[in-house]
Formats: structure tokens, C-alpha cells, sequence
């Protein structure tokens, strides 16, 4: 079952501007004297405006006391944690979307990149560890531009069984790993539905995972470098994922 958190201080104002126009429950939003005059500022309060979140203009070095020492481009907003879904609601999505199943990626910039692209491509969820991996705190909604308050995120104590709930509800695991099984991502057999499976920076994904897969894909790669970060990588894939549908349908 999702966890119940504690209150946020989120920052940013694409971050605050998507959170306004989420699931969470918003106490106050907080702004700095003369920010309220610029364009992206004034969209922002009226959305507050609009979802009844009361403003309270504050000096700069009164909001960096709220959200620390982060740029926080003016604004910062006081709301309740991340509403995280069970693992059934991603599994349970009508259209067969594509998910992703994260094999504790730690980096929050990574995990805000991952998050945008998916959103921008209409995935129906991810699947993240609740241990030992990068969550959805202030930081990663920065790095996602708010994209992540429109998505849908399970966090479970087990991946492995995760992966076994995937695949009895129809979905086939397609592993971005680089092994001797691998096909090139742009040519190899992709089975739909799919479930993306991302390793985490520098150990990959993990034995126990690689044995619920049923397709490994990796990239090109021609330059001298031999791989590129999970962000990257799995942006890439996911842009292959709905070019291959948006051809089928």
C-alpha cells in the first residue's frame, strides 16, 4: 500500500506549477517580494489562486530558510508528501502503456530526467525499490520540472516480486543491459506490453531481476565512450518504445 509522508517544501516554479495542478494537498505557497511581478510568477499564483492555496510573500533570505540553500527561482511551496499508488493501480492501467521498473537508481538528477521523458511520453507508471534508491523528494520534482506529479509511482519492498506481479498481469520485461542475449534497441523483438527495466548507475541490474526478463536490449555506441547514464539511456528507449506504437496504431 502506498506510505503516507510528511509535509514538503517543493521549489521551483515548473515544479510548484505542475504541483498545483496535482493529487497533492497544498497548505501555503510562499513567494519572494518582487518575484510576484514576473510572467511565470504571475501564472503560478493564479493557479494557486485558482486551487485556494494561500500566498505569503516572504524575503529572499526567509525562503531559503524554508527549502535551504537550493535555487529556488522565487517561489516555494508548502505541501503535503508524494502520493505514491500501489503496485495494482500501474498494473491495472486499461491501455496496456508502457511501465518502468528501476533497479535502484540513486542519482535524483537521473531520476528526474527519467521521470519527465516518461511523462511527455505517456507511460503508465514506474515501479521503484523503497531502500537503497533515489525517491521523489524536492529535489527529484525540481529535476523533472513537475513532470513527476503527473505520473503515477509504486514504491515496493521487492523488486523480484514486483517484476513476477509485471509479468502475471501481462507484461513483458525488457531489460536495458548490455550481454551477450542483448539486440540492438532500434532493431531488436520488443514484446508489448511492455515493462522497461533500468539499472541503477555502475552496478546495472541486478542477478536476481535478469532472471525475470524476457528481452535484452542495449545501444549503439560508435564513439570512444562505452555506455551512457541511466537518464540518457533510458530516455532513448522509451522514445523507441512510442515510436513503435505511434507506427502500429
Amino acid at each position: 500500500m502506498p506510505r503516507a509522508t510528511r509535509s514538503e517544501f517543493l521549489y521551483g516554479r515548473n515544479a510548484v506549477i505542475e504541483a498545483l495542478r496535482g493529487a497533492r494537498t497544498h497548505q501555503k505557497l510562499y513567494v519572494a517580494d518582487g518575484a510576484e511581478r514576473q510572467e511565470r510568477v504571475e501564472t503560478l499564483l493564479a493557479d494557486a489562486r485558482t486551487a485556494k492555496v494561500p500566498t505569503i510573500r516572504l524575503r529572499v533570505t526567509e525562503l531559503e530558510r524554508l527549502a535551504g540553500s537550493v535555487n529556488r527561482q522565487g517561489v516555494v511551496l508548502e505541501t503535503s508528501g508524494y502520493p505514491y499508488v500501489s503496485l495494482s493501480t500501474i498494473l491495472e492501467n486499461p491501455q496496456r502503456r508502457p511501465i518502468v521498473i528501476l533497479d535502484h537508481v540513486q542519482d535524483p538528477q537521473n531520476l528526474g530526467t527519467l521521470f519527465r521523458t516518461a511523462e511527455a511520453i505517456g507511460v503508465a507508471g514506474f515501479i521503484l525499490p523503497d531502500r537503497r534508491a533515489a525517491s521523489v523528494t524536492p529535489a527529484v520534482v525540481n529535476a523533472s520540472a513537475g513532470a513527476v506529479e503527473h505520473l503515477a509511482v509504486a514504491q515496493v519492498t521487492n523488486l523480484s516480486r514486483a517484476a513476477e506481479a509485471s509479468k502475471e498481469a501481462g507484461y513483458w520485461i525488457t531489460a536495458m543491459e548490455s550481454s551477450p542475449q542483448a539486440h540492438t534497441l532500434f532493431t531488436a523483438d520488443i514484446p508489448e506490453p511492455t515493462a522497461l527495466l533500468i539499472g541503477s548507475e555502475g552496478r546495472g541490474i541486478g542477478s536476481a531481476l535478469i532472471a525475470h526478463c524476457d528481452a535484452f536490449v542495449d545501444l549503439p555506441m560508435n564513439g570512444r565512450i562505452e555506455s551512457l547514464n541511466a537518464a540518457v539511456a533510458g530516455s532513448i528507449a522509451l522514445y523507441e518504445l512510442l515510436r513503435r506504437r505511434t507506427c502500429q496504431s
